[in-house]
C-alpha cells in the first residue's frame, strides 16, 4: 500500500516534490517532523492548545507548499512557522513573549550497562517529570530555545534563524537555561539523566 513506506529525499526535496503535487512526499515530511513539533508546543502550551498549533502550523504548511523555496533548512522553516504561531498565540492571551530572557546532544547510554529495575524507572519517571516542570518554567525565550535544540533537534544557527536573532544570543539563551536546569534539579536527577 503506497504511503506506508517513507519517501526518500532531503526534506527540502520532499516539500518541492509536495509542491508539485507528491502526496507521498508530504506524508513522509509529516511523519518525520511530527512527533517533535508536537512536543515543542506541548511543553510551552498544554495539550489541548498544542494540538491546535500543531494543526494550525501543518495547515500552513499545506498552504504553503507551491510557494515553498528552500532558502534555509525545511526544519528551520518549519520551527519558524512554529514559533511565529506561539507568539501570535502568546500575544492573543495577553502575555508578551520575554523575547530577551533565555552543546551537544547527550551522549548515547552504554549498551553494556544493565536495564534499570523497576526502583530505577520509578525514580526516573520522578526526575523526568521534575525537569518537565522546571524546563515549564523558564523564562519564554530560554524555555523555547531549550525546546528547539533538545525537542526539535535544530543547531544554534537554525535556531538563530527560526527566532530571528544571532547565534551568540542562542548559544547564550541555551547556556543559561542549561545552567537553570541544572541548579534546579536534584542531585539524584542529575545523575539519573
Amino acid at each position: 500500500m503506497r504511503g506506508d513506506r517513507p519517501v526518500a529525499g532531503s526534506d527540502e526535496d520532499l516539500m518541492l516534490r509536495y509542491g508539485r503535487g507528491d502526496l507521498e512526499a508530504f506524508h513522509s515530511l509529516y511523519n518525520r517532523h511530527r512527533a517533535g513539533l508536537y512536543r515543542y508546543f506541548l511543553r510551552q502550551t498544554g495539550r489541548g492548545m498544542a494540538e491546535e498549533l500543531f494543526q494550525d502550523v501543518w495547515a500552513r504548511v499545506i498552504q504553503a507548499r507551491r510557494r515553498y523555496r528552500p532558502h534555509a533548512a525545511f526544519r528551520t522553516w518549519l520551527y519558524t512557522l512554529a514559533r511565529n504561531r506561539l507568539v501570535d498565540y502568546w500575544r492573543a492571551q495577553g502575555r508578551a513573549p520575554d523575547m530577551d530572557a533565555l552543546s551537544e546532544p547527550d551522549a548515547l547510554p552504554d549498551a553494556r550497562q544493565p536495564a534499570p529495575g523497576p526502583l530505577q524507572l520509578a525514580d526516573l519517571r520522578d526526575c523526568i517529570e521534575h525537569l518537565l516542570a522546571q524546563v515549564a518554567a523558564l523564562p519564554d525565550a530560554q524555555r523555547e530555545t531549550f525546546l528547539l535544540r533538545h525537542e526539535a533537534g535544530l543547531s544554534l544557527a537554525q535556531i538563530a534563524e527560526a527566532m530571528k536573532t544571532g547565534t551568540e544570543t542562542a548559544r547564550s539563551r541555551l547556556r543559561y537555561a542549561m545552567d537553570r536546569l541544572r541548579l534546579l534539579l536534584p542531585e539524584e536527577c542529575l545523575e539519573e539523566v
